[in-house]
């Protein structure tokens, strides 16, 4: 093919063009085959398949090299029927294998003896009519591997192949050539073969950077024409070619290791580790075409993180899987960089982590290290939550959220504007607002900014933007659109001042969306700068609601310099410019007073409002209960309708709603505690009365609701055109259940 010159091509023609040009001859009749239903947040058949569908309970036993050779199998098959689990992941090849391999170079357990063991358990569990799966890992092999296909390992931007980093007996395999695409689809053909399981879970597939090997030089050249890239570096053509053909080379491989396996079973499919969001480097809608169940490898959380973070995760795995299932992969050792993979946790951040995860709709999948068990501490909790589920699960399948407020995220940003620092570029102005919308109780999903057309959208009123800086014009135009039916927008920042490649515009992409122009300046960091709040102007406006008596906050830290296209009929907020901090007598205002706003609000059908500064980044950095209360209100003002949920009462809660088969149920996760934005958790600390309220058709008559943590029943009351309940208090969750 010709030279490609990726800066000048969408998302999509890049992955296309490189899919045809760096799959190779030999891969000409892979397609994605069967797809597994497309993404709608409506209801409807996905065509997943039962194995699939069926289980609301997962368990993944992770076997180490010397467990055949000391673990107690029928433990494990009783502990999987104890604790109700209806679908199991277990080990089977690549790194280690399990089963008697005939495949040359597929290392056997040197403790496997005669032992088929991976044959042992899929056995055992099909007594138990569970769903199997059956995990590969091909990240890493031995020196015989090295010595007699050295093509296959992973090679430095010196040349040098590349060695494992924790273990150094071991090759990082490279992910874009044979090892994958010849090796390790041999080892999942007769894995099939001997088994016929439902599917294969691949863990660690999707290689380790840039890789220097002989293939990936070659198939790199042949498809752009390009040298492959020296560093990481997404200002650098070369390196945003590698993007886009890592992109399709492993889209390929899952393409082909589908056509594999479901030569031999049909209904088998891939199951790729593969976690979505905006920091996710695989294109999450294209990984969801090719997957019957998202599997969310977020086993606990570390370092500065909330509970609700694995909420988030939920909401983004389904924006794009639409109805099929989300299964909340979680582990039960302490989750920190150091990899304590023997460790346990306590048993109260194994049930808020758990039960964040079910309350935003995912199914639970456990995954123990090691079948040999060296601290038995978790199995008791493990094993009440997970029973817990199988008794409820009557309200926690077959779920639709009844949210109507959507945050949008965007990898394109990340990939483009965000680049190596998409963390702060980009993630932490979602991170602001899903902790203001957590605080503020305000049930909400995730929108994949692909999927902005009208189907996707149809259950949403408002759709908030934070800084989705880099926007095509397509995308820009279904937003307008969305705005035209009704739909209400909020939008923070740099938003839509790039194109889907990140090349920035000379306007905002939205200019006449928000009614404002870009000036062409941008000021930042800002320091010792506020805002007024003009009361005097907007005696009783409810964006100060919570605000009355504070004259002024502080500013963000970046800020857009714009000019108004029009009047705007309200300016409740305005600048109070940067002054010095030091020394201390020059702390004082020099300019104490402007015009210039920092919120734009408009009406164009729907509402619409504009910061032109970092407020939800800023929020999440420092947690100003002034900012919160901003976005609070301007939400409020922008969403324009009676909430369908509302909860009053004390505490943290993190609140959503569902509709499922027969009733409509409101998950109240408890996050009141010292540990929650630094675990992990030590105890519950219970919360008082909660009031939902609850609006529903009038003649939805329901006389009571059941509480499904706390086992009984409450009286529903009709209020207006709302039904009314007290929860009497909440240790760490509570699910209302009213029956419909």
């Amino acid at each position: 093919m010709a030279r490609m010159k990726p800066q000048t091509l969408t998302r999509r023609e890049f992955l296309e063009a490189t899919a045809a040009a760096g799959s190779g001859a030999a891969l000409a009749h892979v397609t994605p085959g069967r797809l597994w239903g497309e993404a709608s947040a409506g209801n409807g058949d996905d065509g997943a398949p039962a194995w699939a569908t069926r289980p609301m309970r997962w368990f993944q036993l992770t076997l180490v090299e010397d467990d055949p050779g000391h673990y107690d199998p029928g433990f494990w098959l009783d502990y999987f029927k104890r604790t109700c689990s209806e679908g199991v992941c277990l080990s089977g090849g690549g790194c280690v294998a399990y089963y008697p391999t005939q495949v040359p170079f597929h290392h056997r357990s040197k403790w496997l003896g005669d032992r088929d063991v991976l044959g042992e358990l899929i056995a055992g569990c099909r007594k138990m009519d569970m769903s199997v799966l059956v995990r590969t890992d091909p990240h890493a092999t031995y020196d015989d591997v090295k010595a007699a296909h050295p093509d296959w390992i992973a090679v430095d931007v010196e040349g040098r192949p590349r060695r494992h980093w924790a273990s150094p007996n071991m090759w990082l395999t490279c992910a874009y050539g044979p090892y994958n695409f010849e090796f390790m689809t041999a080892v999942h053909k007769e894995i099939m073969t001997r088994y016929r399981v439902d599917g294969l879970f691949h863990n660690r597939w999707d290689g380790n950077g840039i890789c220097y090997c002989v293939h990936c030089v070659e198939s790199f050249k042949k498809a752009t024409g390009m040298l492959l890239p020296r560093a990481v570096n997404h200002e650098d053509a070369a390196y945003q070619a590698w993007m886009g053909w890592r992109q399709a080379r492993l889209l390929s491989l899952v393409d082909l290791w589908n056509t594999t396996i479901r030569a031999v079973n049909p209904e088998s499919a891939s199951i790729p580790n593969n976690g979505g969001g905006a920091l996710n480097s695989l294109d999450d809608v294209e990984m969801a075409r090719r997957m019957p169940m998202q599997v969310a490898d977020r086993q606990g959380r570390s370092g500065l993180a909330a509970p609700w973070f694995i909420g988030k995760t939920a909401k983004e795995c389904r924006a794009t899987m639409g109805t099929k299932p989300v299964i909340g992969l979680f582990g039960v050792g302490l989750e920190e960089r150091y990899r304590w993979k023997d460790s346990v946790t306590s048993d109260a951040e194994i049930r808020i982590w758990t039960m964040e995860a079910i309350a935003n709709g995912m199914r639970p999948w456990c995954s123990k290290f090691s079948g040999t068990l060296h601290d038995e501490r978790w199995l008791k909790g493990v094993e009440e939550l997970l029973v817990w589920t199988a008794e409820n699960s009557k309200y926690l399948r077959q779920q639709r959220a009844l949210a109507r407020v959507a945050v949008v995220y965007s990898q394109q940003t990340a990939w483009w504007y965000g680049g190596p620092q998409a963390r702060a570029r980009v993630e932490d102005y979602a991170l602001g607002w899903c902790q203001a919308l957590v605080e503020s109780r305000v049930p909400f999903e995730m929108v994949h900014d692909e999927l902005l057309d009208a189907d996707h959208l149809a259950a949403y009123k408002t759709l908030i933007l934070p800084n989705i800086a880099a926007l095509s014009e397509a995308q820009c135009a279904q937003l307008r659109a969305f705005v035209a039916r009704g739909g209400s927008v909020i939008a923070t920042y740099e938003t839509s001042l790039y194109d889907e490649r990140g090349v920035r515009r000379k306007n905002l992409g939205l200019a006449d969306l928000f009614g404002v122009d870009w000036t062409g300046k941008q000021e930042g960091p800002m320091q010792n700068s506020y805002i007024r709040l003009e009361h005097e102007a907007l005696p009783h406006s409810p964006l100060f609601a919570g605000l009355e008596d504070a004259p002024r906050v502080i500013n963000g830290v970046q800020r857009l310099e714009v000019t108004p296209r029009q009047r705007f009929a309200e300016t409740p907020f305005t600048l109070i410019p940067s002054y010095p901090d030091l020394p201390m007598e020059e702390v004082y205002p020099r300019v104490p007073r402007t015009d210039i706003s920092c919120l734009y609000l408009r009406q164009a059908g729907g509402r619409v409002a504009y910061f032109p500064f970092d407020i939800d980044r800023t929020f999440w950095e420092v947690l100003n209960a002034d900012h919160l209360k901003m976005m609070r209100n301007t939400l409020r003002w922008a969403i324009n309708e009676p909430a369908q949920v509302e909860v009053e009462g004390p505490g943290l809660l993190d609140v959503t709603a569902w509709r499922c088969e027969g009733a409509i149920t409101v998950h109240l996760v408890n996050l009141t505690n010292p540990m929650t934005m630094k675990g992990p958790y030590r105890d519950f600390f219970p919360i008082g009365a909660q009031t939902v309220r609850l609006r529903v058709p009038e003649a939805l008559g329901a006389k009571q609701a059941r509480l499904l943590a706390a086992g009984t029943t409450v009286a529903v009351e009709r209020e207006g055109d709302a039904l009314k309940l007290t929860v009497p208090s909440i240790l760490d969750h509570e699910v209302v259940a009213i029956e419909v």
